[in-house]
């Protein structure tokens, strides 16, 4: 019988809380689905994504007990778009803090762009903790990846990337990232904030294969809402090579190639380019590895969605069959 992929009906959680995590930073966190469930810990994009109710539908709620979270600066943790004390294996510290005041013993780690990032990091970290992954639109934080986010995507997307590059004068465009880390961190918000809209409006313009959905997807991202904690942590987070040496996700792998693992790219994802899904793999071989198509790099993208729903659904049986 074939998994199911449609999105599960929106549900509420069952719990909320915030959790202080340094004297700076607090996060938001919420419990959906089965309180006697197997565990699964959705890590979000960006970093500064945030998370929205949507994303627990893609998880069977009588099976999963759901667990969402925002990230350091991010959704509605405590303050927005701050990156004091934010780096990599502090995010990964905050996850076992969140790990151990549930009251968890291992989960399986859902993220996708920079939530597979961090699940990666997360899982190389304390494979004890993870029941497996299911990752999605690859970012292993390479300096080439980075390079071609700020520049390589205007190859593609000419028009999107002339409207970034032209928020600073022209002297400043070979270096966008810097030039646009001294507009995003001004305390004025008449200075940053245009620059994290304009920031998140490249970001959602890039993101979809489907032109339909590629306005909306835009429009989202530029909200004030997400835009500052978006733009400023991921900003931050190139600007300082996501805080690890290079190349260590794809060094790492071995710690958790015993664990079950789905990746799913969309063929056409312009944001995080297949070719780092493809190195994953082959360095994974025992993943399972889906290529959709007919999708870039959103998630909402019907092929990716269908996928990453089907991936949750398999999931369950290995869970279950250990």
């Amino acid at each position: 019988m074939k998994p199911r992929t449609e999105l599960y009906p929106p549900i509420e959680p069952y719990e909320r809380g915030q959790l202080i995590v340094s004297e700076i930073h607090t996060l938001y966190w919420e419990q959906s689905g089965n309180p006697r469930g197997v565990p699964v810990v959705f890590l979000h994009g960006g970093p500064g994504g945030g998370c929205s109710p949507r994303h627990r539908q893609f998880f069977d709620p009588a099976f999963y007990r759901i667990v969402l979270f925002d990230q350091r600066g991010a959704g509605r943790s405590t303050p927005l778009g701050e990156v004091r004390d934010n780096t990599t294996p502090v995010l990964v510290r905050d996850i076992e803090k969140l790990r151990e005041h549930l009251g968890i013993q291992r989960w399986l780690v859902f993220g996708g762009s920079w939530g597979s990032t961090l699940g990666l990091a997360y899982g190389q970290a304390h494979p004890e903790r993870a029941l497996g992954f299911v990752l999605r639109g690859i970012f292993l934080g390479r300096k080439r990846e980075v390079e071609w986010f700020v520049n390589g995507m205007g190859y593609i997307f000419p028009e999107a990337w002339r409207q970034f590059a032209g928020m600073v004068p022209e002297r400043e465009r070979g270096d966008l990232l810097h030039a646009y880390a001294q507009r995003l961190f001004d305390p004025d918000p008449a200075v940053h904030l245009p620059f994290a809209r304009a920031w998140g409006h490249y970001e959602g313009s890039c993101s979809n294969l489907m032109p339909a959905l590629a306005a909306g997807t835009a429009a989202q991202m530029e909200t004030d809402a997400v835009a500052l904690g978006l733009a400023r942590l991921e900003c931050h987070y190139m600007q300082h090579g996501i805080f690890m040496p290079e190349g260590a996700l794809l060094a790492g792998v071995p710690r958790v190639a015993h664990l079950p693992c789905t990746i799913i790219q969309g063929r056409y994802d312009m944001v995080c380019p297949i070719v780092s899904a493809d190195d994953l793999q082959r360095r994974w071989p025992g993943s399972e590895y889906i290529v959709v198509p007919d999708a870039g790099h959103s998630a909402w993208e019907p092929g990716s969605c269908a996928e990453l729903v089907a991936a949750c659904e398999r999931m369950k049986r290995k869970l279950v069959t250990g």
